[in-house]
């Protein structure tokens, strides 16, 4: 298809990984963020295309790898209530939570529905005035604008049977707290394409100064992803920082401007807990006060469940980029696809998934 097959073009690709050869001269270790992007540069053997000097890790890009075990075990509860319909994107369906997941709830005959769109939980809470309907707000700052529009959706419909379990979570507090972390390598970052078409890059613009580095954003093909790469080694070869777009078709500096004020009408940053990571600050959405009477965790009085995460789940080290799914004694094993032991085996975003999917045992 035009506008997608140019992008999967093995001899361009090549062309460019020959001159990132050419280009570089020392170590560097870059980081990707988005889920999406490792799945393209391990499906496709990017990484296998880059000289050894360049080292590409990956990051806490994924949003059903990143809500935290406690956010699985709420939604668990809520959707275990015979009153309820609980509702969420079908990747959340099969995280593992301290005891059960989404789908064994349903297979217990709970009321639990796979919806590809916030807005059909709404319209689910129309047609069934009888039951409370949830829908499971997952994503980064990509999903949120969605989120947001059905919110709005049900205060002009009065609905009092609708209401959100939110875990919304932000890239830039993530990067910034990987930056300031002492075992961080990272010298330079792919940022996720689809989340700067809508907030722009101005808040990128802070760390790449603080923290003195390159930060590239990208799209999702293997050819964007290969002229990112490059145009992030080039920076750091010639001892550049700041932020530069490769996926100029869609990312423009200031984002998208209505989504923007949507969500600040919304939502309000807080501080949120990360799987394996812990608490970044002021790394999610919360509800604003307007909105407060559609939250999930206070109508159904799950906001004190908490959750230990397992230790034999790497998944925090993996998230961080300080180690990758080989390097978890139970991947392959003890967590497969069909009984994962945590998130990043599960999502279609996932790094263990991605390592599963693409025989990188």
């Amino acid at each position: 298809m035009k506008f997608v097959d140019e992008y999967r073009n093995e001899e361009s690709v090549r062309k460019v990984a020959d001159s990132i050869r050419a280009l570089v001269t020392r170590p560097w270790t870059l980081m990707e963020i988005c889920g999406g992007q490792t799945h393209t540069l391990i499906k496709y053997g990017l990484d296998r295309m880059l000289p050894e000097l360049v080292t590409l890790v990956h990051g806490p890009g994924c949003p059903v790898c990143v809500t935290p075990l406690e956010l699985i075990d709420r939604a668990v509860a809520i959707a275990r209530r015979p009153e309820v319909t609980f509702t969420s994107f079908g990747d959340m369906l099969r995280v593992p939570g301290s005891e059960l997941d989404l789908l064994s709830v349903k297979a217990r005959g709970g009321d639990v529905r796979m919806l590809y769109s916030p807005l059909d939980a709404v319209r689910l809470a129309q047609k069934l005035p009888e039951r409370q309907v949830v829908f499971f707000a997952v994503g980064f700052e990509t999903t949120a604008p969605a989120i947001a529009g059905a919110l709005l959706e049900a205060e002009r419909l009065d609905l009092p049977n609708f209401s959100v379990l939110v875990s919304h979570v932000l890239v830039p507090p993530a990067m910034e707290a990987l930056l300031s972390s002492p075992a961080c390598l990272v010298k330079g970052f792919l940022a996720a394409g689809h989340v700067c078409t809508v907030m722009g890059t101005h808040e990128y613009d802070p760390i790449a100064e603080k923290y003195r580095i390159p930060i590239v954003v990208t799209g999702f093909e293997p050819l964007d992803l290969m002229v990112g790469i490059r145009m992030t080694l080039a920076a750091l070869e010639e001892g550049r920082h700041g932020v530069e777009i490769q996926y100029s078709r869609c990312v423009s500096p200031a984002g998208n401007l209505p989504a923007q004020k949507l969500l600040s009408e919304v939502f309000e940053t807080c501080d949120r807990p990360w799987r394996g990571i812990g608490v970044i600050p002021k790394s999610g959405y919360a509800l604003t006060p307007r909105f407060q009477r559609f939250d999930a965790a206070k109508r159904f009085d799950v906001e004190t469940v908490t959750a230990e995460e397992p230790a034999v789940c790497i998944a925090g080290a993996i998230l961080q980029g300080l180690a990758k799914p080989r390097d978890c004694a139970a991947f392959g094993k003890e967590c497969r696809p069909e009984k994962p032991l945590g998130a990043p085996m599960v999502s279609s975003e996932g790094a263990c998934a991605a390592y599963y999917s693409y025989g990188r045992e």
